[in-house]
This record gives structure tokens, C-alpha cells and sequence, in this order.
């Protein structure tokens, strides 16, 4: 069963590459889930033990130490509210299972008839829940797939959408190399906000971490949206990220990272500033975390995320 569950995500990440997709909706499930995350640039699949890898690979919940918790919050821009809940544990002669939830509240909008008369206010908002299983496959390669539900609204109509993610996580070198992909969104669209059903935003992902001898850090790199469709083939691996995560002591990691997709988007007049540059640090003391990331977002400004997680056994 397990060999062909891989042969049929090998069959899906490939055909995937080669079609590409079209027009996208449910964009709120590129955005970078965690403070951890988010200060590594979004180079994730690749990481270990943490619940928040159902929301990048699947797979990396076979690593799960122990039965965790994490919660967190950030604040976009335009006050726009957004937070998440994931959830992961290892279950004896089974495997490892985890549950993710994003929500993302738009706020309050003015709602205007003909010659501006004011017809009350009406809201906006999408959320997902997730739920994921990972194993062990083969030695030194895990594998996992996730199952999600995804739900947006605008005033009194909605949409909704079922998913399918599949991930990899391959210990080349063990505590030296692990290289990873994972395949984000493959579905469609139960409940459309018109007649036109949209694509998913179907993402591919392939990634590496480097565990440096004689120093205390870990590289992680990736490549994002491979799926899609480019100008040429070079182009296709500008949409890459790479995180640095130092390990100062056993209570506090730093981090760093660079999203040059986020950078390019955010580009204004020549000038992109610190635009796909981002910082955080990570405190860690017996059950509980809590980490902070700050993004900034060039001449627009900077997100901060706060996470707080818990180790319950």
C-alpha cells in the first residue's frame, strides 16, 4: 500500500509539472503559516518536529517527537486578522496525525447602493481545516498526505473547496541532509462564487535542508511553484527562498530568511528596499515556545507573527 502510495505522488507531482494550471483562487493558502516559518522566508518542507509542517509537507509529521500544540496569530495590512491552530501526535503501530486550521478575517466593509446610500455593512473571510497522516515508507524516507476543506465568504455568498497535499521528506545524509517535496492544494472547487469553476492554487514544492559540520545552524532551501507556467525554464527557478536557523543555545534560536518571489512582487519604482527579507527568534524552555517573525514588506511595510507552542506529553 505504501509503495503505491508513492508511485501515484511521484504519477501527480510530475504530470502536475508538466501541465501547469491556470487561474487561481484561495490565494490566502500561499500565505506563510507560523512565526518560524514566516522568519525563514518560507523555506519549510524540509524542517522537522514541528506541528506546523502539515500546513507545507505532511510528511514531516512522521519526525514529531512528541504530541504538540501550536497556536499563533499575525496581523496583515488594512487590519486584516488572521491566526491558525495545528495539532500533531504519533500513534503507536499507526503513524502520525495532525489537524490544521487557518482563518483569515477581512473585516467590516460599507456596503453602497445607486448615488452612494449607505445600505449597512457587510463582511469577508476564508478559512481551511486540515487533517494529515504520515509514516515511515521506506528507511530513511517518510511520506504523508493531507486531506483539507476550504471555505471563503463575502457578505451572504460563499464558496467552498475540498484539497488533496502529498509530501516527501528523504534523509539523505542523516543529521547532514534531508531533501523533501511536497505537492500543496490538488482539488477543486465544490461551490464556486460563479458559474466558472477556478483552479486551486496548486503549488509544487521541492526544498533541502544543510546541517553545516562544526556549526550550530541549519540551511534550509526551496523552490516554489514549480507547476507553473514561465517565460523560459531558468525563470522557472526564480521563485525560490532560502532560511537560516541558528541554534544559540538550548533556549533561544535565531533566524533569518529571504523570499525572492516576495521580493520581486513587491519591487516599486526600482526600489524594493527590504522586501523579501525577514528576522526572528525562537525562545524554547521545558513544554513551551514561543517564537516571533518579522517580514518586511518593503515601501508597504512589515508583518509581525507571534506563535506559542506546546509539548502535551
Amino acid at each position: 500500500m505504501k509503495r503505491y502510495f508513492l508511485l501515484t505522488s511521484i504519477f501527480l507531482l510530475s504530470s502536475t509539472i508538466i501541465f501547469g494550471q491556470g487561474n487561481t483562487t484561495y490565494d490566502f493558502l500561499r500565505i506563510d503559516v507560523g512565526a518560524r516559518s514566516a522568519a525563514l522566508g518560507g523555506s519549510f518542507i524540509t524542517s522537522t518536529d514541528d506541528p506546523n509542517l502539515i500546513f507545507y509537507n505532511p510528511a514531516g509529521m512522521a519526525t514529531l517527537s512528541s504530541t504538540q500544540l501550536s497556536v499563533g496569530y499575525y496581523k496583515h495590512l488594512l487590519d486584516i486578522n488572521a491566526g491558525y491552530v495545528s495539532f500533531g501526535t504519533a500513534i503507536p503501530n499507526f503513524g502520525s496525525v495532525g489537524l490544521g486550521i487557518i482563518y483569515i478575517n477581512y473585516g467590516e466593509f460599507e456596503r453602497t447602493g445607486e448615488e452612494g446610500r449607505n445600505l449597512g455593512k457587510f463582511g469577508a473571510g476564508e478559512f481551511t481545516f486540515t487533517a494529515g497522516y504520515a509514516d515511515i515508507l521506506l528507511r530513511k524516507l517518510n511520506y504523508g498526505f493531507n486531506v483539507k476543506f476550504i471555505y471563503s465568504s463575502i457578505a451572504e455568498v460563499h464558496s467552498s473547496a475540498a484539497a488533496l497535499d502529498f509530501g516527501l521528506q528523504y534523509f539523505l545524509i542523516p543529521d547532514r541532509i534531508i531533501i523533501g517535496a511536497s505537492l500543496l492544494n490538488f482539488g477543486t472547487q465544490i461551490d464556486p462564487y460563479v458559474n466558472t469553476r477556478e483552479d486551486l492554487p496548486l503549488d509544487i514544492k521541492i526544498g533541502a535542508s544543510i546541517y553545516p559540520e562544526h556549526l550550530p545552524a541549519v540551511v534550509m532551501i526551496n523552490l516554489h511553484k514549480l507547476n507553473e507556467e514561465q517565460d523560459n525554464f531558468l525563470t522557472r527557478f526564480k521563485q525560490f527562498s532560502i532560511g537560516v536557523e541558528f541554534t544559540e543555545s538550548p533556549v533561544v534560536k535565531l533566524r533569518f530568511g529571504y523570499n525572492n518571489e516576495r521580493r520581486s512582487e513587491l519591487k516599486l519604482e526600482q526600489s524594493a528596499g527590504l522586501a523579501g527579507f525577514s528576522v526572528g527568534v525562537g525562545f524554547a524552555k521545558d513544554i513551551v515556545s514561543i517564537d516571533y517573525g518579522y517580514n518586511s514588506l518593503g515601501k508597504i511595510g512589515a508583518m509581525h507573527r507571534i506563535s506559542l507552542g506546546l509539548r502535551l506529553d
